[in-house]
């Protein structure tokens, strides 16, 4: 069944820092809006042409509530790695930070984690990453959740503490067979029983799916299992996380205690889209927009861009967008993408170059200099990230991820 935008209005649960069984209010879709720095104001200038993202506060706020909906209403410990999935780490952040079903954030370098305190960030951090001994005392002074992913990391937590002059929070980090981070689960059992025994708190224990469904379960059994071992043995593990947003849609088990969904909060379907479309409405919560700069009348025989790859068979319109890959838009956008200006779709032709895409317009002048592109975003099927994604034969996290850092983002 459907999830839509408003079936959600009715209400989801929501969960609080409290813990599993601390359900708390329903959120609606349709919110106040929240204070949120770091965003350049409510829109672009009028005379704007470079490139810029907006961020639309209230999708973020519905996709928050769908998987919390989609989950049973347990905590969210929102992934907003690599600057949460191109939209921007502290916009991002400072949005759903207010949300009760947000337990706190998930992040992989160190750096992130600080940037979000520095900019206000009061919801628990947690590092993914591996951490230095010599971030790791500013990591706890800040409050920063740390990652225990090898054998050393209790004692180099410990350490940190000691330094900073204050205990340690962590979340143990197991490797069930993604082979990437991680303490291997099969030799886990005495890191797990050595880091009880030091001034360390440990509010959770992680892993990570490859995303393969029937290794997936094997993986669940194994973090079960051992989960299930240790605290036999007397080993505090707080709560358990596994699920991603992959997990969120397809492996309802791995809902544990906590979930942690990355792409899915930000409108965009992690893997087989068409089926999580079917249970959930996300809302894409970015568009990437600039203005037409160039309209020009080709003549049969004219060409197009580097290599020559389209040729006029006709005198045919075309125009030019200020984006490129440079600023996140693919370049294989030429294999059938789409951009909307007005309420048409425009096919991209030639070659997407690091700052220009051209368009093809038609027979008839149908734009003009100025008009607002809107190259990925929630306002046409076609420029859906994952329609763009499957047109280009890409990731669509690579659509979001390579976004621009530079570009401003606005809110709307």
């Amino acid at each position: 069944m459907t999830l839509s935008r408003r079936s959600f209005v009715a209400g989801v649960a929501a969960a609080s820092l409290a813990g599993p069984g601390a359900l708390a209010a329903t959120e609606s879709a349709d919110p106040t809006p929240h204070p949120s720095k770091g965003l350049l104001g409510e829109g672009p200038p009028s005379d704007r042409f470079d490139p810029w993202l907006e961020i639309d506060q209230s999708a973020l706020v519905t996709n928050a509530g769908i998987v919390s909906h989609l989950t049973g209403g347990r905590p969210i410990l929102a992934v907003i790695k690599n600057n949460a999935y191109g939209l921007g780490l502290t916009q991002v952040a400072h949005i759903l930070e207010p949300l009760e079903s947000i337990a706190g954030f998930a992040v992989v370098k160190a750096a992130a984690a600080l940037a979000l305190r520095e900019a206000g960030v009061r919801k628990p951090v947690l590092l993914m990453g591996l951490f230095s001994d010599e971030d790791g005392p500013e990591l706890v002074a800040r409050d920063i959740h740390l990652s225990l992913s090898t054998d050393d990391s209790a004692s180099r937590a410990a350490r940190a503490a000691e330094r900073a002059g204050k205990q340690a929070a962590a979340h143990v980090y197991l490797d069930t067979g993604m082979s990437r981070m991680g303490i291997p689960y099969h030799r886990a059992l005495p890191v797990l029983e050595a880091a009880a025994a030091l001034p360390i708190r440990i509010d959770g224990t992680f892993m990570g799916f490859t995303e393969e469904p029937e290794f997936d379960r094997e993986q669940l059994r194994r973090f079960t299992d051992l989960a299930a071992e240790a605290r036999r043995r007397g080993a505090s593990l707080g709560a358990l996380h596994a699920a991603s947003s992959n997990g969120v849609f397809h492996l309802p088990e791995a809902h544990l205690d906590m979930v942690r969904p990355g792409i899915a909060l930000f409108g965009a379907y992690p893997s087989d889209w068409e089926a999580e479309r079917a249970m959930a409405e996300l809302v894409p919560a970015v568009r990437l927009r600039a203005r037409v700069v160039r309209v020009q009348r080709l003549r049969a025989g004219d060409t197009v861009s580097y290599g020559r790859r389209y040729e006029a068979s006709e005198p045919t319109w075309i125009a030019t967008i200020p984006v490129g890959h440079a600023d996140g838009y693919t370049s294989k956008a030429v294999n059938g993408a789409q951009i909307l200006i007005g309420d048409r779709l425009y096919p991209v032709i030639g070659s997407v170059s690091a700052s220009h895409t051209i368009i093809e317009v038609g027979s008839e002048r149908t734009l003009d200099i100025g008009d607002v592109a809107t190259l990925v975003g929630p306002d046409d099927p076609a420029i859906h990230p994952n329609a763009l994604a499957a047109t280009t034969s890409t990731s669509v996290y690579d659509v979001l991820m390579h976004l621009n850092s530079g570009l401003p983002r606005f809110l709307v």
